[in-house]
């Protein structure tokens, strides 16, 4: 029977025509699977199942998720979590050289919360450098982190008074119910690539991932180094967050939803 399978253009052109019309024609494609994103059961021939193609830099994974959860597509990986994947998923692959997804030197830190803004709670990302972040090519002293930002789109915020705009061509990655990766647009043409990845995909709360699948976006705060630091409660967070606004050391985008 033919499966209620999305296959998109991207995995389309990843996997070629004839692994494609196959999987549609339901002869490799499983009948009920675990959802990649959610992990509860799905069933390729009861409900509309996407097909999502985890790219590592030798190796690819397929995996599937309800179309409801994720959309049909490519996502480009480090080869250390393509291995997480293949784990989490129970396929098979190969090895390969690990890449640098994050062009910056800098460790970035990166916390989950949620944000109240005009009476709603709204799931937030706050990313803060260990150190300076210079522009590529030049030396410090100086930090250009938020200048950057900036230039790829993220808007100051001199107050959390409402929802920052959609920075369109961002995502933030959720698969297998965790959190892993932010990614940013490839070269024209391309795949989007990782600007920010998990060493090891991390846990996100109920209420978090509630928040983020009600809204189908995260609201994504940045600070240089020093500006917000490790706060061990969402309204402390909150805390820091005002006075990095105040002082002009805080960018913000809202990011679209890719998994739930």
């Amino acid at each position: 029977m033919p499966r209620m399978l999305d296959v998109s253009d991207a995995v389309r052109a990843e996997i070629g025509d004839e692994e494609a019309d196959r999987l549609l024609a339901g002869e490799n494609a499983p009948g009920s699977y675990d959802c990649t994103s959610c992990r509860t059961p799905g069933d390729s021939e009861q409900e509309r199942t996407s097909t999502v193609l985890f790219v590592g830099e030798e190796t690819a994974v397929l995996a599937f998720a309800h179309a409801s959860c994720l959309p049909s597509q490519v996502v480009q990986v480090t080869e250390e979590q393509l291995q997480g994947a293949v784990r989490s998923i129970g396929a098979q692959a190969g090895g390969g050289e690990p890449q640098r997804p994050a062009p910056e030197q800098a460790v970035l830190g990166v916390t989950s919360g949620l944000v109240l803004i005009e009476g709603e709670l709204h799931p937030a990302l706050v990313v803060e450098p260990t150190s300076p972040i210079v522009r590529p090519g030049t030396l410090g002293p100086g930090d250009d982190f938020l200048a950057l930002l900036i230039e790829q789109g993220f808007m100051p915020v001199a107050e959390l008074s409402a929802v920052p705009p959609v920075l369109h061509g961002w995502s933030v990655l959720l698969a297998v119910g965790q959190l892993h990766a932010v990614l940013q647009p490839g070269p024209p043409g391309g795949h989007p690539v990782a600007w920010w990845q998990a060493h090891q995909p991390l846990q996100v709360t109920d209420g978090w991932r509630a928040a983020a699948n009600k809204h189908q976006q995260v609201l994504m705060f940045a600070a240089p180094v020093g500006s917000i630091g490790r706060q061990p409660r969402e309204d402390l967070l909150r805390d820091s967050l005002d006075k990095a606004a105040a002082y002009g050391r805080l960018v913000a985008a809202a990011l679209p939803l890719a998994g739930t």
